[in-house]
């Protein structure tokens, strides 16, 4: 596929997603949203990590409220049903680590995008606001599920009622983020990760993603057993054994992921 509203980037395992709007504050169209869609399910087929973020000053500003194919109707239901849900799972579902580099600010919809995956760096200029109820909107995309997870109960509604800006120091304080990089430091620290990501276990890490999202919804019973079932896949593979290994040898690993 050809993309227009973002550029994808392969080389050595990982893959990054830049949105490419940056004179719209890479605000997100009907055809981006299917980019990022599409970026992701390719991401996910011939890469060992994948990192989205945003090109010019800014992450990603959310909805792009001029967009023609986006307000030729105004069913929200329909767009977040049949445009958003698609890009959120395509983020949510990819079997590889994802990162968001969030080198700007993340507005509406843009700071839900980020909150999908599964590890969020952001430069401690940025800012995570949910500004949906400045519009007589509740937060979406996302939002209502992923925020009470990520910084709690008290924390989530306080951000959604009130839309205030929440500073990557506090995203980060409060739990809400993985970690708020100093600006000049930013670039080179996610690249860093991503790499120590691409060169790790990647059968590991996917199991790592359905153990631990699979807590919400199960007793202690269950999470043991599924546990044990995932740590058995793992106990099995080339990567476990070339860990000991190297353990031993007192030597970095050489992982070969799936």
């Amino acid at each position: 596929m050809e993309y227009q509203t973002l550029t994808y980037d392969l080389s050595n395992g990982v893959a990054i997603v830049t949105l490419n709007r940056a004179d719209k504050m890479n605000a997100l169209s009907t055809q981006m949203r299917a980019e990022i869609a599409h970026a992701f399910t390719q991401a996910g087929k011939e890469s060992r990590v994948v990192v989205i973020t945003g090109a010019g000053r800014a992450f990603c500003s959310g909805q792009d409220l001029g967009d023609r194919a986006s307000s030729a109707d105004i069913d929200l239901e329909r767009t977040l049903r049949d445009e958003y849900a698609p890009m959120l799972r395509a983020i949510y579902d990819c079997p590889v680590p994802t990162i968001a580099a969030v080198n700007g600010p993340a507005a509406g919809a843009g700071a839900n995008l980020a909150l999908a995956a599964d590890v969020v760096f952001a430069t401690e200029s940025a800012y995570f606001l949910q500004a949906f109820t400045r519009i007589g909107l509740i937060p979406d995309a996302g939002g209502t599920y992923m925020l009470p997870r990520q910084m709690g109960m008290a924390k989530a509604m306080g951000a959604a009622l009130f839309a205030d800006k929440i500073s990557a120091r506090q995203a980060d304080d409060w739990g809400m983020i993985w970690e708020a990089v100093a600006d000049k430091d930013f670039d080179a620290h996610w690249r860093a990760k991503a790499a120590h990501l691409a060169s790790g276990p990647t059968a590991a890490f996917e199991s790592v993603k359905k153990v631990i999202r699979g807590s919400w919804d199960n007793t202690l019973d269950a999470q043991l057993a599924f546990e044990a079932r995932e740590q058995g896949k793992c106990g099995k593979s080339r990567d476990f054994k070339e860990g000991v290994m190297a353990f031993i040898e007192k030597r970095p690993a050489e992982f070969e992921g799936r």
